[in-house]
């Protein structure tokens, strides 16, 4: 039986080769934005010299992979202030972001930049949060926003930096302003490593100053590694240890804290992947402007937003039957529906073959015969 229902995320190649009829191997992923180079061999490397680590129980502390992670942080911002006790490795950003919501809908309110990554609403949902949206103004591919004003002085607010789907890069003064008015603000900075140093927005350098800051990010994106889950937070000690006792007492497996710490020492796997999307990114999106019915939006990030004249459910099952290609609709962002796409940024040969595919379904468009007129009696 055809499936013919998208999945929520993206990455769901088993839904993907069920649609196309091949194997999920066959599948070109668009639609998870994932760094295309990895996993990076030192990863590898390091999940193989760990594999007898699987007999026993991860430390519950995780202090050598906290160590990484701070030491990390440090050399981004070109200082010594982080220690490893403001981190919190997790199963992924999604299981800390369960906790940041928990802390959220305690709130008397949670202010959401929408459209919002689905699992923000899950996660405010599980633990019935009183959700404000706000939106971005999507007429314009500047994408006009004004931080909002809370009602309430115990009011919190939640996004994503770069923002997800758009990929737009807010600046780090305007979120340090919401600091001043917001009793928790929750920053997922899940794709901001793939910016380089000196383009970064982070938050990160000031989250000694505002005990109400919560940085999410994760290390699964820009090394290849989702099916390991590993992310991490960055907040006040004291928040970290409440999230500590409110979550299972061995929540990141022993070969992604070996794969993590690895990782993390790999200066040329990052060096790699930031001369890549420098490159690739304007190219992929100017190809995209070219193709009659789309319009991309610019952003920061290693994915591109698109609007589309044509019906994205259509397009996208096209571009599987045809082409083994998967994009990701979106569907799932409320506010945008069956008329936006995203695509992440991968190698020059398979981003051509991308281009190559919306191009034959554009033709194919400009070619169809119309519908005929409707007709009565």
């Amino acid at each position: 039986m055809e499936a013919t229902h998208s999945p929520r995320h993206g990455g769901n190649l088993i839904w993907a080769a069920t649609v196309a009829d091949c194997s999920p191997l066959d599948i070109l992923d668009f639609s998870a934005s994932i760094n295309p180079w990895g996993p990076p061999l030192s990863a590898l490397v390091a999940i193989q010299d760990h594999l007898r680590d699987l007999k026993a129980y991860p430390n519950p502390d995780y202090g050598e992979l906290k160590e990484a992670i701070a030491t990390q942080i440090n050399r981004e911002t070109g200082s010594n202030f982080l220690g490893a006790d403001w981190v919190l490795p997790g199963n992924g950003a999604a299981e800390l972001l369960t906790w940041a919501g928990r802390e959220l809908a305690a709130l008397d309110a949670t202010y959401l930049l929408t459209p919002a990554f689905g699992d923000y609403g899950r996660s405010l949902r599980a633990f019935e949060g009183n959700v404000i949206e706000c939106p971005l103004a999507m007429a314009s591919v500047e994408l006009d926003f004004s931080m909002p004003q809370p009602l309430s002085s115990k009011s919190g607010l939640l996004l994503n930096n770069p923002h997800n789907p758009t990929g737009k890069l807010f600046t780090a003064e305007i979120l340090l302003e919401s600091l001043k008015q917001f009793a928790l603000v929750v920053v997922d900075e899940a794709f901001m490593d793939f910016l380089l140093p000196t383009q970064q927005q982070s938050l990160v350098s000031w989250v000694k100053e505002y005990e109400n800051l919560v940085i999410l990010r994760s290390l699964t994106k820009f090394y290849s590694l989702p099916g390991l889950r590993l992310g991490y937070a960055i907040a006040h000690p004291q928040r970290l240890e409440k999230w500590q006792r409110w979550r299972d007492p061995w929540p990141v497996n022993s070969l992604a804290v070996a794969a993590g710490i690895a990782v993390l020492k790999d200066h040329e796997f990052q060096q790699q992947t930031w001369n890549w999307l420098e490159e690739s990114r304007p190219q992929l999106y100017h190809n995209l402007a070219n193709i009659s019915g789309l319009k991309p939006y610019p952003g920061a990030a290693n994915f591109i937003l698109v609007e589309s004249d044509v019906s994205v459910s259509k397009l996208q099952l096209n571009l599987l039957k045809k082409h083994r290609i998967l994009i990701r609709d979106c569907l799932s962002f409320a506010s945008l529906g069956d008329r936006y796409f995203r695509v992440a940024i991968r190698t020059e040969a398979e981003n051509q073959r991308l281009i190559e595919a919306l191009r034959d379904y554009s033709r194919e468009q400009e070619t169809a015969p119309p519908n005929p007129p409707c007709t009565v009696g």
